[in-house]
């Protein structure tokens, strides 16, 4: 399993879609801009919105809501979670990464540019807020 590193340090939400798709950091880049989704915009790590509407270009469906996080061995078997939950001036921004179960074996793909291994199990570092449950995509992408 390999992960897809963002390329703009404001770039997670852009890479946890690619990560989910199974696509490039360059590819999912320019596809969100094309659908007038840019990196460097504080609302892609402050609204769930994009996110879901860069995998609703390609069918993939979400969970309505964002669910709050209670425990690893509770989430679906691909998830998006917020992490590095914060608030500056009022407004909440987090850092995206994919949550995988594959095979019984649980996995985060962490696409921050900085870390020594983007495949993460370290869960106990991670303390994810919540979720969104991607529901109709099957696991071998």
């Amino acid at each position: 399993m390999k992960a897809v590193i963002q390329e703009e340090t404001t770039g997670c939400g852009i890479a946890s879609v690619a990560n989910i798709l199974g696509k490039t950091y360059s590819e999912m880049k320019a596809i969100a801009n094309d659908m007038g989704i840019f990196a460097e915009d504080e609302s892609l790590w402050s609204d769930t919105q994009y996110v879901r509407n860069m995998l609703a270009k390609f069918e993939v469906s979400t969970s309505s809501v964002e669910v709050p996080f209670e425990a690893w061995e509770k989430l679906p078997d691909l998830a998006l979670l917020s992490i590095k939950h914060h608030y500056e001036e009022g407004k909440a921004f987090w850092h995206w990464v994919v949550f995988k179960r594959v095979d019984g074996q649980d996995f985060v793909l962490d696409s921050a540019s900085y870390l020594q291994s983007n495949v993460r199990t370290d869960f106990d570092d991670m303390q994810p807020k919540w979720f969104i449950e991607i529901k109709n995509l099957l696991l071998g992408h």
